[in-house]
């Protein structure tokens, strides 16, 4: 079965720092790129990081210099190091899976909540 197991998620304190793990099974990992995502209450889904299968990332102008994407490829794994969280941070979390011709596979979500 094809799992993609989001986890990490809490509540912390505005510029407290939480690490995020997006764990893939089922599917050959190494050929993905895996990217993060965020859905706040009352707006839509949008980009946070995404790494590429060479291990390069890119980020939202939002977290860029605050948020950290990295991967595992021997643990079939994706973090996510949050750090100098705000407010606005507050959201379900997803990672998402993506390569050309092959299927497409989201993760459940881990909520974060950031309090001011």
């Amino acid at each position: 079965d094809v799992q993609l197991q989001a986890s990490g998620g809490g509540l912390v304190q505005a510029g407290g720092s939480l690490r995020l793990s997006c764990a893939a099974s089922g599917f050959t990992f190494d050929d993905y790129v895996i990217g993060w995502f965020r859905q706040a209450p009352g707006k839509q889904r949008e980009l946070v990081a995404v790494i590429g299968r060479n291990g390069s990332p890119n980020y939202s102008d939002s977290t860029k210099g605050r948020f950290t994407i990295s991967r595992d490829n021997a643990k079939n794994t994706v973090y996510l190091q949050m750090n100098d969280l705000e407010p606005e941070d507050t959201a379900v979390y997803y990672c998402k899976a993506t390569s050309p011709f092959k299927p497409t596979y989201w993760g459940q979500g881990t909520l974060v909540t950031v309090s001011s």
